[in-house]
C-alpha cells in the first residue's frame, strides 16, 4: 500500500494544493452535512452548522497546531516563532483540534442562545466522521505509520527511505510497516456507528451531552491502541519515536484522562441528577421547519 502521488495534488507556482488538506475539507464538509441532519433532527435550523462551519475548521486547525507544538516544545523553543504556525514544519495534534471543535459549538450555542449540551450531542459523530476522512492526509504525507511487519499482511504500507523517520531508517527498502492512519480512520468509522446505534437503542434514556461522553470514551479506547503500534508519537517531552524515553506518550496520557472523566461524568450526572430536564432526544419527531414566508401587503 503506497499513495498514488506525493503530498501535493497540484502546484502553480507559489500555489499548492495539499492532498492533507483536502482531506481535512472533505472530512469537514462531510462531517457538516451530517450535523446539519442532527441538527434538524433535534428540532434546530441546520443552517447554524454550516453558518458556524468555518469558525470550526479555524478554531480546529489552530487547537491541534498549539497542541502539537505544545506537545513538541523542545523541537520549537529555540527556533523562529514562523515555525511554530507553520503546519507543514510538525503537523497537527487531533486532540487540540477536538478542543477547538468544542469550543466552537460552545460558542455558536452562546450566540444563537440554544443548549450548548444538544449541540454537544449535534457534534460527537461528527468528528468521528471528519477524522475518518481526515486520516487520509496522513497517508498522502506518507506518516503516521507504525512499526515494521510481515510483507505477507495485506494492508502493509510502504514508505519510502526519505519519509522514514528516525528509528525506522535502518530498515532496507523491502520493509513494509503497520498503515496506523487506516486503524485509526476504521476504528473512528466504528465509533460513529456505535453512536448512532447507542442513540437509536437508548432513545429516551440518554441525556443532552451523552453522546460527546460516549465519543470521548470509544475514540480515546482506540486512540490509546492504536498509539502503542506508531513510531511517531508525540511525547510529553517532544516527538520521541517509538519510545517515549523519560516521558510520556501524549495521545495515550489524553486517551486515559478522556476515558476516567468521561466515564465519571457519565455515571454522576445519574447520581446527581435523577430527573433530568426533557432529552433532545425525545424531540426527534419533531424536526425542524423553516417559518413560512408571511405574505406581502397587497399594495
Amino acid at each position: 500500500m503506497h499513495p498514488p502521488f506525493g503530498p501535493n495534488l497540484l502546484e502553480l507556482g507559489p500555489i499548492v494544493i495539499r492532498m492533507y488538506a483536502i482531506a481535512i475539507l472533505s472530512g469537514a464538509m462531510l462531517g457538516g452535512w451530517l450535523g446539519a441532519h442532527r441538527a434538524r433532527a433535534r428540532g434546530y435550523n441546520p443552517n447554524i452548522v454550516w453558518d458556524w462551519l468555518i469558525v470550526g475548521l479555524i478554531l480546529g486547525v489552530a487547537g491541534g497546531r498549539i497542541w502539537y507544538v505544545a506537545s513538541s516544545w523542545p523541537q520549537y523553543r529555540d527556533g523562529p516563532f514562523i515555525d511554530m504556525i507553520n503546519t507543514t514544519k510538525g503537523g497537527l495534534a487531533i486532540h487540540g483540534a477536538i478542543v477547538g471543535a468544542v469550543l466552537t459549538v460552545i460558542i455558536a450555542a452562546w450566540r444563537t442562545k440554544t443548549n450548548a449540551l444538544t449541540w454537544m450531542d449535534v457534534l460527537a459523530p461528527c468528528l468521528s466522521v471528519g477524522q475518518a476522512i481526515g486520516r487520509w492526509g496522513n497517508f498522502f504525507n506518507n506518516e503516521a505509520y507504525g512499526g515494521p511487519v510481515s510483507n505477507g499482511l495485506p494492508w502493509n504500507l510502504d514508505i519510502p527511505a526519505q519519509y522514514r523517520i528516525r528509528g525506522t531508517e535502518q530498515y532496507d527498502a523491502s520493509t513494509r510497516f503497520h498503515p496506523t492512519f487506516l486503524y485509526e480512520s476504521l476504528w473512528n468509522l466504528g465509533v460513529l456507528f456505535s453512536i448512532v446505534f447507542i442513540e437509536r437503542r437508548f432513545r429516551g434514556r440518554l441525556r443532552n451531552g451523552d453522546s460527546l461522553l460516549i465519543y470521548g470514551v470509544l475514540y480515546s479506547i482506540g486512540r490509546f491502541w492504536i498509539e502503542d503500534l506508531r513510531v511517531d508519537k508525540l511525547c510529553t517531552g517532544g516527538v520521541g519515536g517509538a519510545i517515549c524515553n523519560d516521558s510520556l506518550s501524549t495521545a495515550r496520557l489524553t486517551s486515559i484522562v478522556l476515558i476516567v472523566g468521561c466515564s465519571a461524568l457519565f455515571v454522576l450526572r445519574r447520581v446527581l441528577q435523577r430527573n433530568p430536564p426533557a432529552s433532545s432526544y425525545q424531540q426527534w419527531d419533531e424536526p425542524w421547519q423553516p417559518e413560512p414566508e408571511t405574505a406581502k401587503a397587497a399594495a
